[in-house]
């Protein structure tokens, strides 16, 4: 299984504080049986930007500490890249990472709004070639209040990624419920841990996939894990036709 969304890089966000602490998330990822992981550190958050350059050594440094320690797990650079009215710019300068170098972005909107040129950013990325995930959705308040904003954005050509915690109701009840809708809606097309600490923050990897295997939600574990592994083979996704949210 592929993990595209994890904060696992340490002392560059407000993910782990050393290395010590990243091994020990990867060790568990790996007994959650991840094999690969995509390390999305933030890029242009309000409190933290972690550079291109910086991305690529720590995950090289990381990946010898994996092999040293016998944690078989392979790691793939990325960005969570938040949302601005730059973002093109930075793009054509190469200022972030994309998925584990493949044409898909992991887009991050502001917690509580969705910006009006959030639309016209995503049709220039995708005449880019560059197709846009928006992460955790659900946990977006403008989103949470009116589903019909994510349907936009998926019909402008976005796809979005649900994240463990929120399925598993980490996150509270009104973001548990939000979520079970937008899987059912078929609006949520990729799935990821979006870990940043062994407790605060901890990884729910397995334990959302088993919440919505009970759920009777097999098949859209199988798309999940099926996109994941496409988005590092740089392949396209299986979408399913939208069904309108209530």
């Amino acid at each position: 299984m592929i993990d595209i969304h994890s904060h696992i890089l340490w002392d560059v966000d407000d993910g782990p504080s050393s290395i010590e602490e990243s091994l020990q998330i990867l060790e568990l990822a790996s007994q959650n049986g991840i094999h690969g992981m995509i390390a999305t550190s933030h890029y242009k958050h309000p409190l933290y930007s972690v550079p291109f350059q910086e991305v690529e050594n720590k995950v090289n440094l990381l990946q010898e500490e994996l092999k040293k320690n016998n944690i078989p797990i392979t790691l793939y650079v990325g960005h969570e890249v938040r949302l601005s009215s730059n973002l093109i710019s930075s793009h054509m300068t190469m200022q972030y990472h994309t998925l584990a170098k493949s044409r898909y972005l992991l887009l991050e909107l502001p917690s509580s709004t969705v910006p009006l040129y959030t639309i016209p950013i995503i049709q220039h990325l995708i005449r880019l070639e560059i197709t846009p995930i928006i992460a955790h959705p659900e946990r977006n308040r403008s989103i949470i209040e009116r589903p019909t904003i994510l349907e936009n954005l998926i019909a402008h050509g976005a796809l979005a990624q649900i994240t463990a915690g929120s399925i598993t109701g980490h996150f509270g009840r009104q973001i548990q419920k939000r979520s079970l809708q937008f899987i059912h809606s078929n609006l949520v097309h990729t799935y990821g841990s979006d870990v940043h600490h062994l407790t605060k923050r901890p990884l729910l990897f397995k334990e959302g996939l088993s919440y919505l295997e009970k759920k009777k939600l097999s098949s859209k574990v199988e798309i999940f894990l099926e996109n994941n592994q496409r988005i590092i083979n740089n392949q396209p996704l299986i979408l399913k036709e939208l069904e309108h949210s209530k």
